[in-house]
């Protein structure tokens, strides 16, 4: 059994995946704690797991660039009070470098492994061949890229600038949905697209996360929309790969 955990700037979900990558149970989820340190973080995800069914060992979407099991940054974590608003530079210092996935293999018990949340959703929807890049629309903008169904170093893409208004997180995340409405920022979104195709040619796309099924655009033959479900269930394939 595998416990996996989808880590996002507005809410914390966890779940038991089978060997087949069928949750056992149904999934759980809380709000992601403000502000959060490393430790708040992790007794929130011992909480949210307490009364689930056991797990052999432990999966984690994080949102974030990760390497080796480490966080090198954590932007909508490092926030004082939740995205959109002030980053905390000691909030920016406490998650540099901090070694989450140890931390939580000692609290939870079992074997951890940790990587990019949009890196554990394209494990579960991509292909497998070619260049696939899957793209996360939901309090923030998550990418991830594979190549013949092996990620791709992690990049933060949705932390460049967008037109000169801001960063692509700025202008697509849920924050700037709301207040703009769907249908300009669709656009938006397919803009974006646009920037990631011209950039790296992608084979396929796919487009999930919670605010995927607002999109008002056709994204074209390539892109695909994903149950955003599959946060969760890549927490299977994760343990198939070479540890990111």
């Amino acid at each position: 059994m595998t416990l996996a955990i989808d880590i996002g700037g507005t809410g914390v979900k966890a779940s038991v995946l089978d060997a087949e990558g069928r949750k056992v149970v149904k999934r759980v989820r809380a709000r992601t704690p403000y502000p959060c340190p490393p430790p708040v973080l992790v007794r929130a995800l011992d909480r949210l797991t307490y009364e689930l069914p056991g797990w052999d060992r432990v999966s984690v979407g994080f949102p974030g660039i990760v390497r080796d099991g480490r966080v090198l940054t954590a932007p909508n974590l490092s926030t004082r009070n939740g995205p959109g608003t002030r980053v905390s530079p000691k909030l920016v210092d406490a998650w540099a470098r901090y070694p989450l996935a140890a931390d939580l293999e000692g609290r939870l018990g079992k074997p951890t492994r940790l990587c990019n949340d949009a890196d554990m959703q394209g494990l579960a929807v991509i292909g497998g061949e070619g260049l696939e890049m899957v793209v996360t629309l939901g309090t923030g903008l998550g990418t991830s890229l594979f190549l013949d169904g092996s990620p791709m170093p992690h990049l933060e893409l949705a932390l460049i600038p967008f037109h000169g208004r801001g960063t692509f997180q700025d202008q697509l995340g849920n924050q700037a949905r709301r207040r703009i409405g769907n249908r300009r920022w669709s656009k938006r979104v397919l803009r974006a697209v646009e920037t990631f195709d011209t950039l790296l040619q992608f084979d396929r796309l796919y487009v999930g996360g919670g605010n995927a099924t607002k999109l008002r655009v056709d994204l074209g033959h390539r892109a695909q929309i994903v149950d955003n479900t599959a946060g969760i269930l890549g927490g299977i394939k994760l343990w198939e790969i070479d540890a990111v």
